[in-house]
């Protein structure tokens, strides 16, 4: 134990005059020991070169901060400790893992703002759900800013009330669960016999959905995700930087604006509850509603559709972008009597809507032996159905990315006397990237090959000049034509 309380010193020690991390830094050397003795501990593998880590540093460094003496946190530099990152899994950057006692519990799947992080390591700290002895234990429970599942049951010996707390262990990184153990507590919202019970969020209370909903079917894990999946955003959810991975994979329309359910809960609902009227008749079409604070989503709606502080005035921005990742813009202003977003979702499900591409302009100039592709061009290049084309999607800051450019040139000059092979690249941060290429991480490659456009191969080879060649040997439509190089390469 001493040498723990040591090392520990020695790594929230500060220089004079700098501030203490409330961040561990953990090294192959002392993760092992030290993690034993944290109850919960968020783990944070990265790279000093990473952009998405030098975004999330901050933001990892205040919810440590807010956290001390709750949950700890702590970062592992993956460039100078190979050992432990490789034991973990860790194949991206940032990576995040939950421990108990020493243990890999599970991954981390929440948000990455300070406030998000605080929110979801504080239920994975508490109990799975929340034992609800009285009327106002119940009332303060259900009166969360976040959906609460509530489940009503006859007494501790409960077989229902078993399954239940099972189904909270698994979920409650996700969800909030509480349980009542006496039924009479539950004759207030019609509970006679047990049952599960969903409160909505008193703020997003409507007259176009029902505050609460009882879950029908006998309790059963399985039962129980997919009621809470399927209900618990509601017909219009508050869409945060919290919960906006929760409604990834859907097709979602937002509204954007001025929203503050603190200082302004009735002006806040003035624009859902429109979203709502209009919505309410879409419903059925698969389309999912929700409302967001514009500050919140500035910088995203600037990049993702270019839209600027100045387009909308004090009337909300709409967007639509579908589970495939088509991304749609209302130009029409948002008329207080809902008309112009119900024009706007008629002309959705039409299909006679122009998606919004976000590219950067066509290069004056594009002789280089490695093509420079924007989104506008990515059609009349990659697509070219009588070419071959290898395409590497990258990020400027990218330290793999600079450490390929060499060998990527390298290729692409040996093939500058092919007519039918093309090398390109795209920087995939500053355009859009079309369907059917999947870019989780940088550099990603693809192969489209003539006359096969709409199958795209995932390149995931040696990155030497000999490794290109090879696969493009074997992949080519046509014998490649290899300039002043022999043929044994």
């Amino acid at each position: 134990m001493r040498i723990f309380i040591l090392a520990l010193g020695l790594l929230t020690a500060a220089e004079p005059g700098a501030a203490r991390s409330a961040v561990l830094e953990l090294t192959d050397a002392d993760f092992d020991y030290m993690a034993a003795e944290l109850e919960t501990l968020l783990v944070k593998f990265y790279a000093p070169w990473c952009g998405h880590c030098k975004k999330l540093a901050p933001e990892f460094e205040t919810a440590a901060t807010k956290l001390k003496g709750t949950v700890s946190l702590a970062k592992v530099d993956c460039t100078s400790n190979a050992q432990t990152c490789g034991r973990f899994g860790v194949t991206g950057y940032p990576t995040l893992k939950i421990f108990r006692s020493g243990e890999e519990s599970s991954s981390y799947d929440g948000p990455r703002s300070s406030d998000g992080i605080v929110n979801y390591m504080r239920k994975n700290a508490g109990p799975n759900s929340y034992l609800l002895k009285t009327q106002e234990n119940i009332d303060s429970f259900a009166s969360n800013s976040d959906a609460s599942v509530v489940g009503f049951f006859a007494g501790t010996d409960s077989s229902g009330l078993s399954e239940f707390l099972r189904a909270a262990a698994l979920m409650r990184d996700q969800y909030r669960f509480g349980h009542v153990t006496e039924l009479e507590l539950g004759l207030k919202y019609g509970v006679d016999a047990e049952a599960v019970l969903l409160f909505r969020p008193p703020r997003l209370r409507s007259k176009f959905e029902e505050d609460v909903v009882r879950f029908g079917e006998p309790v059963t894990t399985p039962a129980l995700r997919r009621f809470i999946r399927d209900n618990i955003f509601g017909l219009c959810p508050h869409l945060t930087k919290e919960n906006k991975d929760k409604l990834k994979g859907r097709d979602l329309l937002t509204a954007y604006y001025d929203l503050d359910y603190t200082r302004n809960p009735k002006g806040s609902n003035y624009w859902r509850n429109r979203v709502m009227k209009a919505g309410s008749q879409f419903a059925s079409r698969g389309l999912t509603f929700a409302v967001a604070n514009q500050r919140d989503f500035q910088d995203e709606l600037e990049e993702d559709f270019g839209l600027g502080t100045s387009d909308g005035g004090e009337l909300p921005f709409v967007t639509i972008r579908t589970r495939l990742g088509q991304k749609y813009t209302m130009r029409e202003e948002f008329t207080r009597d809902g008309k112009s977003l119900e024009r706007f979702l008629t002309d959705f499900f039409a299909g006679q809507l122009k998606p919004y591409v976000k590219s950067e302009a066509i290069p004056a100039t594009n002789k280089g032996p490695v093509k420079v592709v924007v989104a506008d061009t990515f059609e009349e290049i990659v697509n070219d159905p009588e070419k071959d084309v290898l395409i590497e999607f990258y990020a400027p800051w990218c330290g793999h990315c600079k450490k390929l450019e060499p060998k990527y040139t390298a290729v692409a000059e040996q093939l500058s006397g092919d007519p039918n092979i093309v090398v390109a690249k795209m920087d995939a941060v500053a355009n859009d990237v079309p369907q059917g290429y999947d870019v989780q991480g940088f550099p990603t490659i693809y192969f489209a090959p003539a006359g096969k456009k709409k199958e795209p191969k995932h390149f995931v080879g040696g990155r030497e000049v000999k490794d290109f060649i090879d696969f493009l040997k074997r992949e080519a439509t046509r014998p490649l034509v290899l300039s002043g190089v022999r043929e044994e390469l």
